[in-house]
């Protein structure tokens, strides 16, 4: 197990990265947060609070801002990358210099990078090699994780030290990690749900009812789980907090960016406009235009996907999408049960 004295390295100081770092420095463990700006990470170390992403949220002692990658990375054994998709090749390959063989590298980036559809497990792999990658995803709204609400996560990789050295250090009385060896999967789930989340926010924000919801939630994780396991993923992944669990948390609260982009569409707002009023572009939005037209070319059935695409950047009526949707043709439920081709057109 990684030394007490150790330090364990945190890239990206927005509120996920700051709260799993803070989860491990509350255990006395030496934590080094790394952000661009060395003045947020001075104002950060003085106050002991990240103010713009987690207001009133006590740092513990150990936790150690900086702007120095060299110095965020030097002699740490275990790295969290938690830097948004647009960015975050470009801050790996930048400390990839100071990062050695066989170092634990574990993704908490939840989207896919524009043009390539890599995942970031991927980019890890490809911009240093030799690394052992993992991913954490699961329902975890960072804010309710900083009230210690209790919640759980999944550490996915084929690397047995990965899985158990963040299992032992985020493990508290109030955050569980369970471990799976379907990386791309669990990565796949978290991605994928951001989509869906915009969704719900719009139709709840058309007033739309329980029953639709419920049909919202059931049918997004049919799309999630046929578009992951023609990629190669388990589908047995998407039963599990990364599927099911993630999808349910981002669909359901307010907290959710994807959530709220949505509402905002739902409202009568462009895109510019909800985007504008978050303050930062959500990941689903850029997820949904780079699945939607990867389902195109590999003849993925995703009306979902395919719908919320032409509201979102088609400008489309919601409703005459709705109704369009609620007239294709009927398909199965569970298609992993009975399967498409089997049901008569």
């Amino acid at each position: 197990m990684i030394q007490s004295n150790q330090p364990i390295a945190v890239l990206g100081g927005g509120s996920f990265g700051t709260v799993i770092a803070n989860m491990m420095a509350e255990k006395n463990l030496p934590v080094r947060l790394w952000m661009r700006d060395q003045e947020k990470a001075d104002v950060l170390n003085s106050t002991r609070e990240n103010a713009r992403y987690l207001p009133g949220y006590s740092l513990a002692p150990s936790l150690e801002a900086t702007a120095d990658l060299a110095y965020a990375l030097e002699s740490a054994r275990l790295v969290f990358v938690s830097i948004p998709s647009s960015a975050f090749r470009s801050v790996v390959a930048e400390a990839a210099p100071y990062l050695r063989d066989g170092q634990l590298l574990v993704s908490t980036t939840k989207g896919i990078e524009a043009d390539t559809f890599c995942l970031m497990s991927e980019i890890l792999k490809q911009e240093v090699p030799n690394a052992n990658v993992g991913v954490l995803s699961g329902p975890n709204l960072a804010k309710e994780i900083a009230q210690r609400q209790l919640a759980a996560t999944v550490i996915a990789s084929e690397d047995e030290e990965v899985r158990t050295q963040v299992q032992a250090l985020l493990h508290c009385p109030y955050f569980r990690v369970y471990a799976s060896t379907d990386t791309y999967g669990v990565e796949l789930g978290g991605t994928l749900k951001n989509i869906y989340a915009i969704a719900a926010g719009l139709s709840a924000a058309l007033g739309m009812g329980e029953n639709t919801r419920s049909m919202l939630v059931t049918r997004s994780l049919a799309e999630m789980s046929r578009f992951a396991v023609s990629m190669g993923a388990n589908p047995m992944t998407f039963l599990g907090l990364a599927g099911v669990g993630d999808l349910i948390v981002t669909c359901m609260s307010p907290l959710s960016r994807n959530y709220r982009v949505g509402y905002a569409l739902g409202e009568g707002k462009s895109l510019d406009e909800a985007v504008s009023v978050l303050g930062e572009v959500a990941e689903g939005v850029n997820t949904l235009k780079q699945v939607r037209d990867k389902s195109i070319e590999k003849d993925i059935y995703m009306p979902l996907v395919c719908g919320l695409y032409d509201v979102v950047f088609k400008g489309l009526p919601v409703k005459e999408v709705a109704r369009n949707m609620m007239l294709n043709v009927q398909s199965t439920d569970v298609e992993f049960v009975l399967a498409r081709s089997e049901v008569p057109r």
